[in-house]
């Protein structure tokens, strides 16, 4: 096995943002609002989840997580951003960026196994309504929110893993704003092709698993509606899986172009593009959709506004 030298780099330097005094004035701005927006209503939709008695119940508890996740991945890497464009400190020690692929990693798989549980939490919830409270029991729940916690740790720990011991030994410029597989494996000055197989065919088996579970289960929905053909049932399956569906698409199609791909393959420009997609945008909308697209968190919503005005 070829040995491999991880004290040649000390550092790495983020380039993938603009010099331009005034471009970068404005990029803090536009992605602090971001920032500040997608965490304050990820929070807010978490209260209201946690606060509101009409919420307690699996879909907005895996919602929940959803929400926290959201919250997680931009505070990962948009705050060393903000700082680089002000401060212009774009350094990152060898150790803060494996924490902030390991953490960023961790994240995106988790949200990729969430979503999968979320999708058989809507298949139970339009094809078996009557058993839906007791087959996803309290237990069940916390169970598969577990499992695609500790399984997204653990799939960043292998990804991390694989990257993080390869040689770094010159050039060390990132061409990203952050610590991510594709530029990382783009700096290594050792042979990364057996490690690039291999973290393909785990992003390709774990992303086509997620999404063959996620499609089987809206083609049952599709057929229990057609099965029943009653009236208004479009409408509230719709309104039951419309902001989950919008939500996977909108996710995988951004973390598909950034990861299943050579690394041969990658360019800078388009990984930044997609990867402000999932890593910013997507966290932003995703409660957006939820709070525009159901009845009840709209209504939870308004109550904890409603309280927050009281007590102030």
């Amino acid at each position: 096995m070829q040995k491999v030298n991880l004290s040649t780099v000390s550092e790495f330097v983020f380039v993938g943002l603009s010099d331009a005094p005034e471009i970068r004035l404005l990029l803090f701005v536009l992605f602090l609002l971001i920032y500040l927006a997608t965490v304050a209503g990820n929070i807010t939709l978490l209260t209201a989840i946690s606060t509101d008695s009409h919420l307690h119940c699996p879909m907005y508890f895996f919602l929940g997580n959803l929400s926290l996740l959201d919250l997680l991945c931009p505070t990962i890497t948009i705050p060393k951003m903000l700082g680089a464009l002000l401060l212009e400190h774009k350094e990152v020690s060898f150790s803060g960026c494996l924490f902030q692929h390991f953490s960023l990693i961790a994240v995106v798989g988790t949200e990729i196994y969430l979503l999968t549980v979320m999708a058989y939490d809507r298949y139970v919830a339009v094809c078996h309504p009557l058993r839906y409270p007791s087959i996803m029991s309290t237990k069940l729940c916390a169970q598969l929110a577990a499992s695609t916690w500790a399984t997204g740790l653990l799939n960043s720990l292998l990804h991390t893993s694989l990257v993080f011991t390869l040689s770094f030994c010159g050039p060390n410029k990132i061409q990203q704003y952050y610590c991510d597989i594709p530029p990382m494996l783009a700096l290594s000055c050792s042979s990364s092709h057996s490690r690039e197989l291999v973290i393909l065919v785990v992003a390709g088996v774990t992303g086509s698993s997620a999404c063959v579970v996620t499609v089987v289960s809206y083609i049952y929905i599709l057929l229990e509606i057609l099965a029943r053909n009653s009236p208004g049932i479009w409408h509230k399956a719709f309104s039951t899986c419309g902001s989950h569906l919008t939500v996977v698409c909108l996710f995988y199609g951004t973390t598909i172009c950034t990861y299943v791909c050579p690394s041969f393959t990658y360019s800078p420009h388009w990984g930044r593009v997609v990867s402000m997609l999932y890593g910013m945008l997507t966290p932003l909308l995703n409660p957006i959709i939820y709070s525009l697209r159901n009845k009840e968190v709209k209504c939870a919503l308004k109550r904890v506004i409603s309280q927050v005005r009281r007590a102030l």
